[in-house]
């Protein structure tokens, strides 16, 4: 058999074999559905909470009575394991046809295993690492009944007074997409009914991230042309990767929300893009269309339905409305089957009608969660995540010699150190910067601490103390003791790393801030230690971009350390002794002010370009309209040197490929990983284009003095956007190849295309 013929033969059995699940799924259903009452059907499309975490006023009652009346299709955030049990028992032998609970929770960026945030997690530009971590939170949650995470997060952001921002993967659609892609197929593996895989759900379809004023819940404002350009790619590339559910977000698209959107959830969603899973809505998210002046709740339910919203979550709308919308005629029965059908099939294929208990295990849980393995991967991550941002006189690494002050209330707060989202979790594993330092820097690094500060004064900001159960919580003491405190301490001290930045509860869900510097009484600490004139590395920890004009001027070295998680405390210290040499890049602006947001890389150009020389063009007053740090940015302890772009060709025709190499030297003393940057401009187009965007990059490792080029191929689908029709095109003309270390410093070429 010639090897053209195999190929088809075996092309064919993979095809045959697909078309029999499908019919054997389809006829499971179909007979299932047929046993089915009308309100068992509806009770499929409800979701609700029992005894876990909420994000909203509506909490259910009663959880476990609904489900054996059949009125509950999947529950969320139940933390106990025996109750989750408890509920499928119930489910599975007391309803009348034994439909199993699918059970779900907001696994964000681990289980047990507690990595570093999303947006951190995104500065590696390694998706591969991004999907090694979904693997093995999957692996983790699948063991105590998790067979359905809330993850990922891919709206872009470009505004960091959103809280959620620390969710994603920052401003870029192209990056947001590789990341998407991977953590969906790291959570999802390569076959869905395994037991240690579990269901994606993105969010938050569509556009959460562009919520003005970067408030959380309130509206949105887009063109199509800029939803299509660079909003909706992130979730494309989620749904090509074979994402087995999508959330709907809370906001308007063209003034109606998208729970009850019909153009996002039918038109877009499935018959553009082939959706083939289930829509759930965000908590409440059915009940708020009220808010948004849609109706009331058997109005607003009867529109998300018709719209394509297949489960409710916590509202109740569905369950209480839909009957009798059916029996008024404002719903149909087929609406109601095709949601039900589609639930069905989600738990079909997680194998939960096979074994309703297939994600309970206490044998792999005792085997297979925060193994040896997690953790170093965990520290890896941490260690990939972090950029450095200044560093002046080559402060850093460290000696392993002398004395270090450690100073900040971020210093020693075991809690503090793993950031939103974090519902289960052990303090005890957790290492902070204190415990990193002491750990690493060894007997002949003399450490002392001081705490310096509280987090912040401001009210509405203060947060409970995190400690493992039994310790005592700190005295309280006067800002002015606590800043002396610290002054002394750094005046013994050779070196002072401050730690500083935001409580983990200030960004996330709900967690808005209109002032994203540091708090007043963190930058007096500050200001205080960097007037006793011993050289300060700041290490941040934060959930957002902050603003750092002081900072980057007065401190010594900047390491943005994020919330790393449970092994962040040492992974800090491998960076600040030079165990690891950092190679983190921003995957989001750092503004100067606040009111230069928002601020992007991928900007149009205005008629009226900055000019220092000419009053009437678009510039500020007071501040220059540049970034602290721009999209892409992050240091090394060795440095490198960026030869220009070499062209293959400068003329191309049609569907040719356009080579690029990109000559790169490491002219310093240590090895170190870089991220070649690859953008493209499209000066004349038919519409205004970015003054640049990101199309690919790579991370290459290089020795001391070695040279390499760094090859990219360039095709017309990187030239491709949509136009004022919502046509994906290219077009022919003059393009402006752009290569660096990040989006501001690069080096150039220019090619012709051509039809």
């Amino acid at each position: 058999m010639n090897r053209f013929l195999y190929a088809t033969v075996v092309l064919c059995f993979i095809l045959l074999s697909g078309c029999k699940k499908e019919n054997r799924m389809d006829s499971y259903i179909s007979n299932l559905m047929n046993k089915m009452s009308t309100e068992e059907k509806i009770g499929q499309l409800n979701l609700e909470i029992s005894g876990g975490y909420t994000t909203g006023s509506s909490v259910n009652q009663d959880v476990q009575q609904k489900i054996k009346e059949g009125k509950i299709g999947s529950v969320l955030n139940s933390f106990s394991v025996a109750s989750m049990k408890a509920m499928q028992e119930i489910a599975v032998k007391e309803s009348k046809n034994h439909i199993p609970i699918l059970f779900g929770m907001d696994v964000i960026h681990g289980y047990r295993t507690i990595f570093p945030i999303p947006l951190a997690m995104s500065c590696s530009w390694e998706p591969g690492m991004l999907e090694k971590a979904a693997r093995i939170a999957a692996k983790e949650a699948t063991t105590s009944g998790i067979a359905w995470t809330y993850s990922p997060m891919v709206d872009i952001a470009r505004d960091p007074r959103w809280g959620r921002i620390a969710e994603g993967a920052g401003e870029d659609p192209w990056l947001g997409s590789r990341m998407a892609e991977a953590v969906v197929k790291g959570y999802q593996g390569e076959d869905l009914a395994a037991n240690n895989t579990m269901m994606a759900c993105v969010k938050h379809f569509a556009l959460y991230g562009a919520a003005e004023a970067g408030r959380d819940y309130n509206t949105v404002e887009l063109s199509r042309v800029t939803m299509y350009n660079y909003y909706l790619s992130p979730y494309k590339a989620a749904v090509d990767a074979g994402a087995g559910s999508i959330m709907s977000s809370f906001n308007v698209i063209d003034a109606v929300p998208s729970t009850g959107n019909r153009w996002l959830l039918t038109d877009l969603l499935r018959n553009q893009w082939g959706f083939k899973g289930f829509v759930v809505s965000d908590y409440t998210a059915v009940n708020e269309m009220i808010n948004h002046g849609m109706g009331n709740l058997q109005e607003v339910s009867a529109l998300a339905l018709k719209a394509g919203l297949d489960m409710d979550m916590v509202g109740e709308g569905f369950l209480t409305t839909l009957k009798k919308s059916l029996d008024e005629g404002k719903v149909t029965l087929d609406q109601i089957n095709t949601a039900c059908r589609r639930v069905l099939e989600a738990k079909y294929k997680l194998g939960l009608f096979d074994d309703p208990f297939r994600y309970f295990s206490e044998e792999r849980a005792a085997k297979e969660i925060s193994t040896a393995d997690d953790i170093k991967t965990a520290r890896e991550m941490c260690l990939k995540s972090m950029v450095l941002l200044k560093n002046d006189k080559q402060v850093l690494p460290l000696k392993k010699s002398g004395t270090v002050a450690v100073v900040g209330p971020l210093a020693d707060n075991k809690g503090e150190m793993l950031g939103t989202w974090t519902l289960l979790n052990n303090l005890s594993s957790v290492s902070t910067v204190l415990d990193g330092i002491r750990n690493t820097g060894g007997s002949g690094v003399k450490t002392l601490y001081a705490q310096g500060s509280e987090l912040t004064d401001v009210e509405g900001m203060k947060t409970p103390y995190y400690a493992p159960s039994g310790m005592k919580k700190p005295e309280v003491k006067s800002p002015e003791v606590l800043i002396n405190e610290a002054v002394n301490v750094a005046r013994k001290a050779d070196v002072v790393v401050a730690v500083l930045g935001e409580s983990a509860a200030w960004s996330g869900e709900a967690s808005c801030r209109a002032d994203i510097g540091l708090p007043s009484l963190q930058e007096n600490l500050l200001k205080a230690l960097v007037a006793t004139g011993k050289p300060v590395v700041l290490v941040l920890m934060n959930g957002r971009p902050l603003t750092l004009p002081w900072e980057n001027d007065n401190v010594t070295a900047i390491l943005e350390g994020w919330n790393l998680g449970m092994e962040g405390g040492n992974a800090v210290a491998d960076v600040l002794f030079g165990n690891y040499n950092p190679s983190g890049k921003l995957t989001t602006t750092f503004p100067r002010s606040v009111g230069q947001i928002p601020l992007y890389y991928n900007h149009l150009n205005t008629g009226r370009p900055a000019d220092p020389r000419n009053h009437y063009t678009s510039k500020y007053l007071d501040i220059s309209n540049d970034p602290v740090y721009p999209f892409g940015y992050g240091l090394s302890y060795t440095t490198f040197a960026y030869g220009d772009p070499v062209l293959s060709k400068n003329e191309l025709r049609g569907e040719e490929t356009l080579t690029v190499k990109v000559p790169l030297t490491n002219t310093g003393k240590v090895a170190g990983e870089e991220v070649v940057q690859l953008y493209i401009a499209d000066p004349v187009a038919s519409i205004s284009r970015p003054v640049k965007e990101l199309k690919n990059f790579s991370k290459v490792m290089l020795q001391p003095g070695e040279s390499k080029d760094i090859k990219f191929d360039i095709t017309t689908k990187d030239l491709s956007f949509y136009n004022s029709e919502l046509q994906y095109v290219w077009e022919p003309g003059e393009f402006i190849i752009y290569a660096g270390t990040n989006s501001r410093d690069v080096k150039a070429a220019k090619v012709t295309w051509n039809k």
